[in-house]
């Protein structure tokens, strides 16, 4: 297992289950000194720890803290908890997402359009904020955001999210350009993963959703947590301003989507 993230302390938002919970692992597995990982809920920061440990990770090393992710606040505190902590913040993964109301734009309840922006699009510029003033600024470090194709093509009845997503692609290269050299700023964009948030997507017909992705499968939150974990590695030191389709061939591999 590559040792590009050993020693390193990270905090991954939304990570109480499904890619967050599988990125937060992954980080673990490769080495991480620690990894504080966040939800609006203790009970099911209480369930993710519990299921951590029970794979054979080091409870020592993981920080559950209750934050939510599109309170400005609760962001700061965040990385200030990780830092007494842990005693850095070299990795920021904005991972926490929502999808409140799925629908065409010109009929959706436009409070599920406010809170599905304020979550996708606001909250990973508030927790990178919070996380560069009290050190990456003066130490370097590395941020992924968890973004979606759907921020590169649209579907039907998910504009709201596909918006929100598209809004973090692009602030993603803005970042990248902005905070480097001393930070880098890359996302990977999933297709359809196997996840609560992605049930409407997927649940109803699981093997026909399989069947629209070249290779043929859905994708499982650990084909997400690899490619972030390579993303926050040692070995993509010179890789920055990326956006990382993991997303079974969807965009590369089929005619007319790329």
């Amino acid at each position: 297992m590559s040792s590009g993230i050993s020693g390193k302390v990270a905090i991954v938002t939304g990570a109480s289950r499904g890619i967050g919970l599988a990125v937060a692992a992954e980080l673990l597995d490769r080495g991480a000194a620690g990894v504080t990982i966040t939800s609006r809920r203790a009970d099911n920061l209480s369930e993710a720890v519990s299921q951590l440990v029970e794979g054979g990770r080091d409870k020592s090393r993981i920080l559950p803290v209750v934050a939510r992710a599109d309170d400005d606040q609760h962001a700061v505190r965040a990385v200030d908890e990780t830092i007494q902590h842990y005693g850095s913040c070299d990795i920021l993964v904005n991972n926490a997402g929502t999808n409140p109301g799925a629908g065409d734009l010109m009929t959706v309840s436009q409070g599920a359009v406010d809170k599905t922006w304020a979550v996708n699009q606001r909250a990973p510029l508030v927790w990178t904020r919070a996380a560069w003033t009290p050190w990456m600024a003066d130490h370097g470090g590395c941020v992924v955001n968890v973004a979606s194709i759907g921020g590169v093509r649209p579907t039907p009845i998910l504009g709201a999210y596909n918006i929100s997503k598209a809004a973090m692609i692009y602030m993603t290269h803005q970042l990248a350009m902005e905070l480097a050299p001393r930070v880098r700023v890359n996302a990977v964009a999933p297709a359809v993963i196997k996840t609560r948030l992605s049930a409407l997507l997927w649940q109803s017909d699981p093997e026909g959703t399989a069947r629209r992705h070249p290779m043929q499968r859905l994708g499982e939150p650990e084909d997400v947590a690899q490619a972030v974990a390579f993303l926050c590695s040692k070995e993509a030191s010179w890789i920055t301003g990326v956006i990382l389709p993991v997303d079974g061939g969807m965009l590369g591999a089929s005619p007319g989507m790329g």
